[in-house]
Formats: structure tokens, C-alpha cells, sequence
């Protein structure tokens, strides 16, 4: 959103020297790639859609219309963050150096510079997702023993997805604007029981609410007709409804639903779950819900925690069906993974 204002300067640039016969702006929010509205785009009668500051998750081969990402890197005080990593910790730990996507550039910079003083640093890669590139419904879990993970970035977000997919690991948060190194804290089992709860509420529900975001490419059709498999499969009512804003205030509104499955953003569930009247599951917790899949506290309780469903490589080590036991298990962060679990959302092809 903080690139809109120099939309109209794109616009002219490309009116003036590029032949374009009309630029349309899309003024809708953006709150990531998952957002890219090839869709509005067509319906508008564009030729071609170009889409700032997010990475590739919608491929160029599945958008409506030819589709261009640009992706923005903003330079930073590397220096700085490399000094204030050196300070903070000792030579030879275990970091992890992750980030959003603005960061990019300056994360493998910083690597180059610490690799003396931690020949063990690792930049996680999460397919197909940029190295060291994290959302905020998709992280890596880090397979080989970390001491910590600094993390590039402005806000929370993001770090928060990182955190949640490797609870046991301390983590810290560089503001490249304020210059500023922080521990972060989550809580992690405040947030796993509120889930839990969820699920287990709608277990007892008999009316159910099944909804597709709109917001863009948000909400995905395939994960939806999953989901309406299961519950035809079981003779369980449903009603479908297709939103573009999912809130709480808008679903308590909606008065004959006992649970609802909002296919489009797991962070609305998971950071507003205890906001919304009734259960609202994200598609993973549906199929926990149904019995499809194992829920994370049974791992828990059998002295394994299973990672997300993924087998790629990446610089951390090999992921594997299971870990050892730790105070958590990870909750699945795999939303966009392309080796994720079946309630993913991936448009890439899986291996």
C-alpha cells in the first residue's frame, strides 16, 4: 500500500514514453501477492497487469492476463546490521537470517559479511518463496538446531509465521529503519489453545459457513471444492458466501452459521480467532475438524511434532516427516508452500 503514491508517476511515465494507450490503477488494498486481482484487471479490459512489491505466488501462467512482478528492494544500512549482529552475539552461533521480501538484497549482503564470524549462518528457502523470504502464512521450519533467528524486517507480521513454524527457537527483529535490534516474544500457547478450542467447538456444529475470499487471488476454488467434498461426503450442511473482507463484526452478522471455514487468510483466524462469535477455522483446522488430517497437539502428546508437509531442501537441512519433541509443536505455516500440506493454497505445481 505504501507504493500507491507513486502510482500516478508509473502512469504517467508509461502514458508518455511507453505508447500505453490508458493505465488503469487499481485502488483495492493489497495486502500481499496473494492479492494480485488479475481478475478486476480482465473485467476492466486490461491487456496486461503489473504487480509491485510482492513475490510470484499467482505464476504468470495461471493469472487471466499477462502479469508482471516487480519485485522492490529498498536499500538499507547494511553495515549497521551486520555491527549490531557482531555486538549481540557471540562468533559461531547458530543464526538464521530470514526477512521480508524489500530485504532481500541486504540479507545475502550481511550474510557475505558475517560468514567469517558464523560460518554456520543459513538464509532458509521456503518454495517458491525468494531465499530468507518469509509471509506471514508461510515460513520455513528449520530442521538442524538454530541459537537464534534475526529477522529483517519493520513489523511483526511476517517474524510472527517464522516463530510460529519453529516455536522453540529465540527470535529477533532488526528495524532497518529505526536501526534498532529486539527479542521478540509470541505466545505460543495461548495461541495453540485458542486453536484448538476452535476446533473442538465446531466439532458440535451443525450449520456450517464456507467462505471464499475475493480479495484478489486470496481465496483459492480448488482448496474450496476440497472442503465441499468433505462435508457432502459427510451430509453436513453448508452455505456458501464469497467476500472480499473478512472481520468479525461482518460474520457475526450472519446469524444461522454455527461454524464457519474462511478460505482465504489463515492469519485472520489465527489472530482474530478469540474476536469472531462462532469457531472460524482456516482450511488446515477444517480437516483437523473432520479427521482428514492429525491435529498438532497429537504430536504433541505422542512425543513427536510433525513439520508441514514439505521434502525440499533448503540451507537449513532436509525436512523430514518428524522432529523430535519439543514444548511445541509446529503449527502448520505452509500455506503457499509448494511442498505444503492438502489444505494448501499453492498455485505451483507440486514436485
Amino acid at each position: 500500500e505504501g507504493l500507491l503514491l507513486y502510482a500516478c508517476v508509473i502512469s504517467d511515465i508509461l502514458d508518455g514514453f511507453a505508447g500505453v494507450e490508458q493505465v488503469i490503477i487499481l485502488g483495492d488494498v493489497t495486502y500481499g501477492a496473494c492479492c494480485i486481482d488479475d481478475f478486476s484487471a480482465a473485467a476492466l479490459g486490461a491487456d496486461f497487469l503489473v504487480h509491485y512489491g510482492h513475490s510470484c505466488l499467482v505464476p504468470v501462467d495461471i493469472t487471466s492476463i499477462p502479469c508482471l512482478y516487480v519485485f522492490v528492494d529498498i536499500s538499507i544500512d547494511v553495515e549497521h546490521l551486520v555491527g549490531t549482529i557482531l555486538l549481540n552475539f557471540e562468533p559461531g552461533q547458530r543464526l538464521v537470517l530470514a526477512g521480508t521480501i524489500q530485504f532481500s538484497t541486504a540479507i545475502q549482503q550481511a550474510k557475505t559479511q558475517l560468514a567469517s564470524s558464523f560460518p554456520s549462518l543459513a538464509i532458509p528457502k521456503c518454495k517458491p518463496l525468494s531465499p530468507g523470504e518469509v509471509l506471514g502464512c508461510t515460513a520455513p521450519v528449520l530442521q538442524e538446531h538454530a541459537d537464534a533467528i534475526v529477522f529483517l524486517a519493520d513489523g511483526r507480521f511476517h517474524l510472527e509465521a517464522i516463530m510460529i513454524a519453529n516455536p522453540d527457537i529465540p527470535a529477533y527483529r532488526y528495524d532497518p529503519y529505526g536501526r534498532e535490534l529486539t527479542q521478540e516474544h509470541y505466545d505460543q500457547e495461548g495461541m495453540r489453545n485458542a486453536r484448538r478450542k476452535a476446533v473442538e467447538q465446531a466439532r458440535h456444529a451443525t450449520r456450517w459457513g464456507l467462505v471464499l475470499g475475493t480479495l484478489g487471488r486470496q481465496g483459492n476454488p480448488h482448496i474450496l471444492s476440497m472442503l465441499q467434498k468433505h462435508f457432502e461426503e459427510r451430509g453436513m450442511s453448508y452455505t456458501l458466501f464469497l467476500m472480499s473482507e473478512i472481520s468479525p463484526p461482518r460474520l457475526a452478522m450472519i446469524q444461522d452459521v454455527d461454524a464457519w471455514v474462511q478460505v482465504a487468510c489463515p492469519r485472520l483466524s489465527i489472530d482474530w480467532g478469540e474476536g469472531f462469535t462462532k469457531p472460524t477455522l482456516t482450511p488446515y483446522e477444517a480437516l483437523v475438524c473432520l479427521g482428514e488430517v492429525p491435529a498438532w497437539w497429537e504430536h504433541e502428546q505422542q512425543g513427536t511434532a510433525a513439520a508441514p508437509s514439505s521434502k525440499e531442501d533448503n540451507s537449513m537441512g532436509t525436512v523430514c516427516p518428524q522432529q523430535p519433541l519439543k514444548k511445541h509443536a509446529p503449527y502448520p505455516m505452509d500455506y503457499y508452500a509448494k511442498e505444503g500440506g492438502i489444505w494448501n493454497s499453492s498455485w505451483h505445481k507440486k514436485a
